[in-house]
């Protein structure tokens, strides 16, 4: 299927591995330039090289740290005609509310929550004048909440619904808003924020792998990716102010 993405700009927030990775890659195929936006300079720098080869597209790369406003800013100055923007920076930790202490917990919430929403905020205002698309990469945790991941369901709770905000009306700006709840996805993340639940219930790390049902295995960043891709061209022209959930049925059982 053409999405008919060829040439559009597109720029990937959190991009450097996972998910993010997975969404350059597949909106690279489709023929989108890209620009590839995390902390790690190192890993953005042979992401764009791989991308570069592989699919013959315009990629670059900024390091920055979404979590800093001012960075925020400059980032959208600096790339003010993006088509599509793609929210995924940031990773909320796992723990119930004693757990996360408010340090830690702010920390997350300055990168993803805030800098989701000074992102929105600022790509916005870009995009009015000629049309864009603003895909947030959520998560589960604010559709299913769970007391084992406190700041995680508030944060994507609040995410979630900042996307129908905007989204309900955007179009009158020639805008479309939406958002994707990944479920478990096999990225490093994943067995991070698991090997923390497992220490709690069980007292080992190490048995993170008995929190999943094997019976319903993580699903792969393409999952994510290839519907980030859909959802941005033309063909979803109608869909806006809506989460998508992806999480092979969980949020469902």
């Amino acid at each position: 299927m053409d999405l008919g993405l060829i040439g559009r700009r597109a720029l990937i927030t959190g991009a450097s591995k996972g998910i993010g990775a997975a969404t350059a890659k597949s909106l690279a195929a489709e023929g989108c330039k890209v620009h590839l936006v995390s902390r790690t300079a190192r890993d953005l720098e042979q992401l764009v090289s791989e991308i570069s080869d592989s699919f013959g597209v315009e990629a670059g790369y900024t390091a920055a740290d979404l979590s800093q406003s001012e960075q925020v800013t400059a980032l959208c100055a600096a790339h003010d005609s993006i088509d599509i923007l793609v929210n995924n920076a940031g990773a909320i930790p796992a723990g119930s509310i004693g757990a996360v202490d408010e340090a830690a917990w702010r920390e997350a919430w300055d990168l993803k929550v805030f800098g989701y929403i000074n992102m929105c905020r600022l790509m916005y205002q870009n995009m009015r004048a000629r049309g864009g698309v603003i895909i947030n990469i959520i998560g589960v945790g604010g559709e299913r909440p769970t007391p084992a991941y406190a700041a995680g369901a508030g944060g994507n709770a609040a995410l979630m619904a900042l996307t129908r905000a905007l989204g309900g009306a955007s179009v009158r700006d020639g805008v479309r808003v939406v958002g994707i709840n990944p479920g478990a996805i096999k990225t490093d993340r994943l067995i991070n924020m698991h090997k923390t639940m497992a220490a709690e219930k069980f007292g080992n790390a190490e048995r993170w792998e008995e929190l999943f049902d094997p019976e319903f295995p993580p699903g792969e960043p393409a999952h994510i990716a290839d519907m980030v891709a859909f959802l941005a061209s033309d063909r979803s022209s109608n869909t806006t102010g809506t989460i998508i959930t992806i999480d092979g049925g969980y949020c469902a059982r």
